[in-house]
């Protein structure tokens, strides 16, 4: 083969595959932070996150987008697209489709939505849309039991749903979560919020003395497991460093919807709950990971958050929020 052959194959052998389009790096830069500036960007935890940052701003997610993600990322195609695709709130749009319409009509098929009727109102709301304005897709369990059957409308939930009252929310663009009215944090602290995570900090109460009140207590994981919380944190004390505590907010099981009840509510006796369980593992960084059905609830706990940074309570960036993309 002569040299103008290889050189020739060695240029078809580099253009196959999409090729990654400069501008839409340089808007991605735009939306999520420049990696070459900030490298903890690219660092594997921030995917979901990023891909949630790239469909908040398009409604869906491009090939194009997804390329560029892959290189900012320096991660394979494969790993960006695979994971794009697990989740059901992300729409990965391929090079030859359209994008979806404005809104989304996501019905809950979980069994207590199903046995509300939740088939027949898919069914309905798919015959009586306009595809070319609205979409109407099967999404998992959504928390909100108690109201089925539920369906959301871009991130608005309407509970007890009917046609009639689906098609009120679309019809007014309704597509934004409800206001949620909660205990702010001076209210939890006027009650002795709060007191309990500086008695701990200040040697008023020892972790050997907590962990005694939690074992006679019986408090338990509600898990499938129910490993006992004490028994956790010895385990976890046994551990060399660094440790890091992580809640998991995502309930899916049929009936289940305490934790967004609560966590509505009161989100600050969660948080100084969580926070005492950090001092007692001397965790690095408190996670929490809330579903992505939840979207007013985020909203909550970013705030609550805010609070507790501003008031010296804790360090900005120990408490780190992750949304999940509407799987378990």
């Amino acid at each position: 083969m002569s040299t103008d052959d290889k050189m020739v194959k060695r240029r078809r052998s580099a253009l196959r595959g999409r090729q990654l389009e400069p501008a839409v790096l340089s808007e991605l830069r735009d939306l999520i932070g420049d990696e070459r500036v900030d490298s903890s960007l690219r660092d594997r935890d921030r995917l979901i996150e990023h891909l949630h940052v790239l469909q908040d701003a398009d409604g869906y997610l491009s090939m194009p987008r997804l390329r560029a993600l892959a290189a900012f990322m320096n991660l394979p195609m494969a790993a960006v697209y695979e994971t794009a695709t697990f989740y059901a709130h992300f729409d990965v749009i391929h090079d030859e489709q359209a994008p979806p319409p404005e809104i989304t009509l996501r019905v809950c098929d979980s069994l207590s939505c199903q046995l509300a009727g939740a088939g027949a109102l898919h069914e309905a709301l798919a015959d009586g849309a306009d595809p070319s304005q609205v979409r109407v897709v099967l999404a998992p369990c959504m928390g909100r039991c108690e109201t089925a059957p539920v369906v959301a409308v871009g991130q608005h939930h309407v509970g007890n749903a009917t046609v009639e009252t689906v098609g009120a929310a679309v019809e007014q663009k309704q597509i934004q979560p409800d206001d949620i009215h909660w205990q702010k944090l001076a209210d939890y602290r006027s009650v002795g919020g709060y007191q309990l995570l500086k008695d701990c900090r200040d040697g008023q109460v020892t972790v050997e003395s907590l962990a005694e009140e939690l074992q006679q207590a019986g408090l338990r994981g509600l898990g499938g497991a129910g490993f006992p919380t004490f028994r956790k944190w010895q385990a976890v004390r046994a551990e060399p460093g660094p440790r890091y505590a992580v809640i998991n907010a995502d309930e899916g099981e049929p009936g289940t919807f305490k934790d967004r009840y609560y966590l509505e509510r009161e989100p600050h006796v969660f948080l100084e709950g969580a926070l005492v369980s950090a001092w007692a593992v001397e965790a690095k960084a408190l996670y929490i990971y809330l579903r992505d059905e939840y979207p007013g609830l985020l909203g909550v706990l970013k705030d609550a958050v805010a609070e507790l940074e501003a008031a010296g309570i804790v360090e900005p960036g120990f408490v780190i929020l992750r949304r999940g993309a509407g799987a378990y």
